[in-house]
């Protein structure tokens, strides 16, 4: 029996250029056994979805320092959903204010991880996560 290699893309949508953060969370989840494809910085939401296609991932990371998720979030959901892929797990990390938690997760963001995080926490939230994709 072949156990499916869980496979992330982390990604640093809009003009932030600060990655440390994400590449941190990058290098703990390919220790945890995840494949990891980083995009590195600057990229637009539709870079962002289009190599999730091109990947074919099961989860997307989004690290944001600068404070535009509330619209750059909603493009990357919109990208997603064009192409089928509703069920791809998303969560996102870096400095997103409390008050914005509700609206992120009513797009769809799965968890929400801030500064200081344990990475092994992370991972284990993605294992479960895809988990529970498989079984829907």
């Amino acid at each position: 029996m072949t156990t499916h290699t869980i496979r992330v893309l982390v990604a640093k949508p809009g003009l932030d250029g600060h990655d440390r953060g994400a590449k941190v969370v990058a290098r703990a989840l390919r220790d945890a056994g995840m494949e990891v494809i980083y995009t590195g910085i600057r990229q637009t939401p539709e870079n962002i979805v289009e190599a999730a296609l091109q990947e074919d991932v099961d989860v997307i990371g989004l690290s944001i320092l600068s404070g535009a998720h509330l619209e750059l979030f909603p493009r990357i959901f919109e990208g997603l959903k064009k192409h089928g892929m509703d069920d791809v797990v998303v969560v996102a990390g870096g400095i997103i204010p409390d008050q914005d938690r509700i609206a992120l997760e009513a797009m769809g963001v799965r968890a929400v991880f801030g500064p200081g995080t344990p990475t092994p926490e992370i991972a284990d939230f993605i294992r479960r996560a895809v988990a529970a994709r498989k079984q829907r």
